[in-house]
């Protein structure tokens, strides 16, 4: 099972929201590249970077953070939050990220999927897929659309995606334990690596994960808050 430290990044720095809610924030550190060196001195091998600013934006912001820690780091690095045309993907690549994120647009407008990975290599194309009660999410987490998890993801392998970050906003920062049911549903019933996002705060949670089949996990909150060691858990679930 992959692992993926993640990075979080608010006006230049690292945080952590609860839920998702901006107001209910957290600041980890000022500068998220030493963040991002020492996840990988610690034994990450991926790491997952998302621009909060640039989800709310619609645009990328934190591009600077972004480039710094990709050339700091020898392990590769997906980016979500913003990033809804396809210039914006083609800069994060040429930035040197390895997977680009789509969210609220992949949500909106499935088609444009369809595009990306007809113009750039599908596995550079991961969808985002935050869900609310089963419910799709959209823009920042601050608006409910009618299409369900399942239903968005099936579209997506339609479309030649391959990965698939999935969030339960629920879980997300509360260290409540991930969706395990759910996660394993959208892995047995698309067969696309479905990487669990939202509430890991123990190694049980990852042997949990693990032993359900589940391909990829995200781990936030419990990293900063020292809920669990990064080197353990790559150690014994990667």
């Amino acid at each position: 099972m992959q692992l993926y430290p993640a990075i979080d990044m608010k006006d230049g720095r690292c945080v952590r929201l609860t839920q998702g809610l901006f107001d209910n924030l957290k600041v980890y550190s000022e500068d998220p590249v030493d963040i991002a060196k020492m996840w990988v001195s610690q034994g990450a091998t991926f790491l997952h970077l998302v621009d909060l600013d640039g989800a709310l934006a619609g645009q990328s912001v934190n591009r600077s953070v972004i480039r710094g820690i990709v050339e700091s780091v020898s392990v590769p690095v997906q980016v979500g939050g913003g990033i809804r045309s396809h210039e914006a993907v083609k800069s994060m690549l040429e930035l040197g990220v390895r997977r680009v994120i789509i969210g609220t647009r992949a949500a909106k407008e499935p088609e444009f999927i369809r595009e990306l990975t007809a113009r750039f290599d599908p596995e550079q194309i991961v969808a985002g897929i935050d869900a609310k009660d089963g419910l799709v999410a959209v823009e920042g987490w601050e608006k409910v659309s009618s299409i369900t998890a399942l239903e968005l993801c099936l579209r997506m392998k339609e479309y030649g995606v391959r990965h698939v970050v999935y969030t339960d906003i629920s879980r997300d920062g509360m260290l409540s334990g991930p969706n395990v049911e759910a996660t394993e549903k959208l892995t047995k019933d698309t067969g696309l690596d479905i990487i669990a996002s939202g509430g890991v705060s123990c190694m049980d949670d990852l042997r949990k994960l693990r032993d359900r089949g589940i391909r990829g996990a995200i781990i936030g909150k419990a990293l900063y808050e020292k809920k669990l060691d990064l080197k353990e858990a790559v150690g014994r679930f990667q």
